[in-house]
């Protein structure tokens, strides 16, 4: 239950970088929101995959390429998953993208990226 909790901390850390930073693209420099999501997500992957794998999953015993490799293929599924969610609920259900983001963002960390990450990226012995 520990490790779920620290799962939940980290990927709420990684979420709060990928909205600063996808509010700031977005609202101070125009990006298009879809970019800006898109680079906000690859800002939270990375943090996420830090502290994953140092504090949450204490898995340093590992070759840290080889995990960023897993994380990366997980990472990938992570960052479609999220797009396509977002443009779908913005475009589609006319949602705001900040909404939408909310919605994909909890769906996507608690059904794929935990589970994921625990059985393959950091899997431990």
């Amino acid at each position: 239950m520990i490790r779920f909790l620290k799962a939940q901390a980290s990927s709420f850390i990684a979420t709060a970088v990928d909205f600063a930073v996808t509010v700031f693209l977005k609202e101070v420099l125009q990006f298009w929101y879809l970019l800006a999501s898109f680079i906000g997500t690859f800002s939270g992957g990375v943090v996420n995959f830090l502290l994953g794998r140092k504090w949450v999953f204490e898995s340093t015993h590992g070759r840290a390429h080889i995990q960023f490799g897993k994380y990366l293929l997980v990472w990938i599924g992570n960052l479609v998953l999220n797009a396509g969610g977002v443009f779908v609920l913005t475009n589609y259900i006319g949602s705001s993208y900040i909404v939408s983001k909310i919605i994909v963002s909890v769906l996507v960390g608690v059904f794929y990226n935990y589970l994921l990450h625990k059985r393959f990226v950091f899997k431990q012995g």
